[in-house]
């Protein structure tokens, strides 16, 4: 196993690259890892380098103590919001700009990612675990929209991802009342796609995300493509985008390896191209 730590910035986040998994930790533990100003500039940093970093093949997202990501810090947001002395358009474009370089990153980004959730992710946090392709949680963890309860609609794109993850109905439940939910009901709702045993949470989080970071680039590459564009395109233009990028994938060096490996026997070395 190799690693190689990165410099964050702050001690709010760590990220160490492990056998090509970039994980990156929020590590605001007495807050419950809720979002500060130096954890979300860091975070956008590290989810863009780490995007562009050639020896990563997949990101996976936790945070330190019992909690994932408590959403935005609520006991700064009183006197942050009426004395930061920014005009409304301004604060727009600071918030549209933050949301779009961590939830907007997560989603447009071509490398698979994970969420492992040790416990609550609430408003942000659940937005930025839905931003990710895969959710891992501990039993005891749970999620809540939390908007409701502090008198906001909303942000980082929660009612688009809810809406897409769980269908119309169950996303005005969600947001409107705003409810905590179990571990068992969102592994029913389509929340999350796996519950381990707290014990188990990282180690079942990490082998998922080394099997995707060592995987056919290209490939999930292009999967991620189709899957995105099957939420806004008819099904003959599906057809005629996935034959395309299907022959794209056929001439990578990533298929002709599997081939190999599938004809001898053996395990395919991938190396994305």
């Amino acid at each position: 196993m190799t690693t190689r730590r990165i410099e964050t910035g702050t001690d709010q986040l760590q990220c160490e690259i492990i056998d090509r998994v970039a994980v990156i930790t929020l590590k605001r533990p007495e807050a419950r890892n809720a979002l500060s100003d130096p954890l979300t500039q860091a975070l956008r940093q590290q989810i863009a380098e780490r995007g562009r970093d050639p020896e990563v093949g997949a990101l996976l997202l936790t945070g330190a103590g019992k909690a994932f990501c408590s959403g935005g810090d609520v006991k700064g947001m009183g006197g942050r919001r009426g004395n930061d002395g920014q005009t409304a358009d301004e604060r727009f474009q600071t918030m549209r700009t933050r949301h779009h370089e961590i939830a907007g990153a997560l989603t447009s980004l071509r490398k698979p990612t994970v969420a492992a959730l040790p416990g609550a992710a609430a408003g942000a946090g659940l937005a930025i675990a839905l931003a990710c392709d895969l959710r891992i949680a501990a039993r005891s963890a749970f999620v809540s929209t939390g908007y409701a309860r502090i008198g906001l609609s909303g942000d980082y794109g929660i009612a688009w991802m809810l809406t897409r993850a769980v269908g119309p109905s169950r996303a005005r439940e969600l947001m409107l009342l705003g409810d905590r939910v179990t571990m068992e009901r969102a592994e029913q709702l389509g929340l999350v796609n796996h519950v381990v045993d707290d014990a188990q949470l990282m180690p079942v989080a990490m082998e998922i995300a080394r099997r995707l970071a060592n995987g056919p680039a290209v490939a999930l590459r292009y999967m991620k493509d189709n899957l995105d564009e099957a939420l806004t395109v008819d099904h003959a233009t599906a057809i005629d985008r996935e034959a395309e990028r299907l022959i794209r994938a056929s001439g990578s060096e990533d298929h002709k390896e599997a081939v190999a490996a599938f004809v001898e026997k053996r395990e395919p070395t991938f190396k994305g191209r």
